[in-house]
C-alpha cells in the first residue's frame, strides 16, 4: 500500500510543488494497514492540496465522473421560505450523511492494525479514492498561555513514526500558542465515508534544515506565501498586504530556494488516536488507540 507521503508527493507534483523533503511522510503506513469498504470510486482531477497554510473551504461539489452520484446542487435559497437567509431554516434544510452523496462503510475494529498510523494510512487512501476533495486538510487545535483554545484549518505535510506534520510560521498566534503550550490535537473528518480521526499529543519543532526542504518542496505560491510573513499581525489595509505579496512572489519566483526564518516544520507524536465510523441507525464506531510503555492499546468509546 502507498504511504501517506506518497499521496501528499502526487498532490504536490499535480501542482508543480516538486517531490517533498526527504525524509517526510515516505515511510508511513507501508505494511499493516487495512482498507475497510474501499468504493473504487476515482478522484477528481485538480483536487490537491492548496498553496497557503490556513484557507477557507468551499461548498463540496463531487464532478461528473468521479463517483456513483454527484454531490446535488446547493438548495436554491429563493424558494426556501419566506425567509431564505433565516439560519435556523437553512439549518433544518441540510441533511447528515445523506445517502446519495455519502456512503458509510462497515467497521471492524477487531481487524484493526495493532498501530494507529497503519489504519490511518488505510483511511486516507479510501478517502482519496472516494473523492474526498481537500483529505489532507485538518483542524489544528492549540492552546494560549492562559490556556484559551483556538483552532485553524491546515495543510498535513506527512505522517510516519515521527508523527503527524504540518507547518507555520513560529512568530504566528499558532507559533506562539505552541511555544507556550507545545500540545495540540488535530482533526480529520471525511464526510464522503462518514469518517473522522481525532489526533492529539506533544508538538516538538523539526530542525531548521528539514523545515526549509519542506518549504522549497511546495509550490511558488507557497513559498510566496511564506516570504511574506506577517502571519497573524495586524494589517492596515489590503493595499499593504498586496504590496508585500507581490515582492514576495517576485523574489519566489527569482529565488525558489529562498529560505523564510521562521517558517517552522512541526511534528505531533499522537499519544492518542481515535477512529470514528459513522453508521446509519446511530450505532457509531470509535476505536481509540492510547500509547503506552510497549506500544499501543486499543478499546472502544461509547457514540
Amino acid at each position: 500500500m502507498l504511504g501517506i507521503g506518497t499521496f501528499l508527493l502526487v498532490q504536490r507534483l499535480s501542482l508543480g510543488g516538486g517531490a517533498p523533503a526527504a525524509g517526510f511522510g515516505g515511510r508511513a503506513g507501508t505494511s499493516g494497514s487495512r482498507w475497510t469498504g474501499t468504493t473504487g470510486r476515482g478522484r477528481a482531477a485538480g483536487t490537491g492540496p492548496s498553496s497557503g497554510d490556513e484557507h477557507n473551504q468551499p461548498g463540496r461539489a463531487r464532478p461528473a465522473g468521479t463517483g456513483t452520484t454527484a454531490h446535488p446542487a446547493l438548495p436554491d435559497t429563493r424558494t426556501m421560505g419566506t425567509d431564505a437567509t433565516d439560519l435556523h431554516e437553512l439549518l433544518r434544510s441540510l441533511r447528515v450523511w445523506d445517502p446519495e452523496v455519502t456512503e458509510l462503510p462497515p467497521f471492524d475494529p477487531a481487524a484493526a492494525p495493532a498501530d494507529p498510523l497503519a489504519l490511518f494510512t488505510g483511511w486516507f487512501a479510501e478517502a482519496v479514492a472516494a473523492g474526498e476533495r481537500e483529505p489532507h486538510t485538518m483542524t489544528l487545535s492549540t492552546a494560549d498561555g492562559d490556556g484559551l483554545p483556538d483552532a485553524r484549518i491546515v495543510i498535513l505535510h506527512g505522517a510516519d513514526e515521527d508523527g503527524w506534520s504540518f507547518a507555520t510560521h513560529v512568530t504566528s498566534r499558532k507559533g506562539g500558542h505552541l511555544t507556550a503550550r507545545p500540545f495540540a490535537a488535530l482533526t480529520f473528518y471525511w464526510p464522503v465515508l462518514g469518517r473522522e480521526v481525532r489526533v492529539r499529543g506533544p508538538v516538538t519543532a523539526a530542525p531548521a534544515a528539514e523545515a526549509q526542504a519542506d518549504l522549497h518542496a511546495r509550490s511558488t505560491g507557497a513559498l510566496a506565501a511564506a516570504l511574506t510573513g506577517h502571519q497573524s499581525e495586524d494589517l492596515a489595509s489590503l493595499e499593504e498586504l498586496a504590496t508585500a505579496s507581490s515582492a514576495a512572489w517576485d523574489r519566489a519566483r527569482a529565488e525558489p530556494t529562498a529560505e523564510s526564518p521562521t517558517w517552522t516544520l512541526y511534528r505531533l507524536r499522537p499519544d492518542e488516536v481515535e477512529f470514528f465510523q459513522g453508521e446509519v441507525r446511530r450505532r457509531h464506531v470509535r476505536l481509540t488507540y492510547r500509547r503506552t510503555a510497549d506500544g499501543w492499546s486499543r478499546g472502544l468509546l461509547w457514540p
